[in-house]
């Protein structure tokens, strides 16, 4: 086996801070009216692992299956298990967010199972969070901030993309019927989080822990 230096980007007795810890969204739980049409959660601190390699080599494929138990994605969509999914990103890079504290040993499993193949996997959990939304208005909310068509029969569950969402970039994934997660960077989170507070006034705003 090839040598390869992971290092442990979050010590034990660390202190990690999602990019919204200052927003004060634990303050704000549970405070929002059950008929709120948005429900925001913040799906913080989670791994996320950039893998790139040739989605078209059985190889790899099989490898990223065996370290994850997720199979491959193709274009514009991801797949989930519990708390943990594979996301296509583009042609040769994809995206595995996993529980927040397990993406050490996830990044060990990945470069084992993909020893000797030329792959690249990067820790980028410390740059991006997740914001999830749910609620009887988040198709409404997401048609104001963006121009990409979220109508269910070109966006259905199981598909991600990333496109222009209020003059920025982020990726929109639908996770499930009535569920939508927004995967922003951290230079950006509060410029959405702003956002989203003005856009969704008219529908009604509640933060879940």
């Amino acid at each position: 086996m090839t040598a390869i230096n992971v290092y442990q980007q979050r010590p034990e007795g660390g202190k990690a801070e999602s990019p919204l810890f200052h927003a004060g969204l634990a303050d704000a739980a549970g405070k929002g009216k059950a008929t709120a049409g948005i429900q925001l959660r913040e799906r913080k601190l989670l791994g996320h692992l950039t893998i790139r390699g040739d989605g078209h080599d059985a190889a790899f494929a099989g490898a990223v299956h065996k370290a994850t138990g997720l199979e491959l994605p193709g274009a514009l969509t991801l797949v989930s298990s519990g708390e943990s999914s594979l996301q296509w990103m583009g042609p040769d890079e994809w995206l595995l967010v996993v529980p927040g504290g397990t993406e050490f040993e996830a990044e060990k499993k990945l470069r084992e199972a993909l020893d000797g193949q030329h792959i690249q996997v990067v820790n980028v959990s410390g740059g991006q969070t997740i914001l999830e939304l749910t609620g009887s208005k988040v198709r409404e909310l997401l048609m104001k901030s963006t121009s990409y068509d979220v109508h269910p029969k070109n966006f259905p569950v199981g598909k991600a993309v990333g496109t222009v969402f209020a003059k920025s970039q982020l990726v929109i994934r639908h996770t499930a019927e009535d569920t939508w997660e927004l995967l922003i960077r951290r230079s950006f989170s509060d410029y959405f989080w702003l956002w989203l507070q003005d856009a969704s006034q008219e529908y009604g705003l509640a933060v879940k822990a």
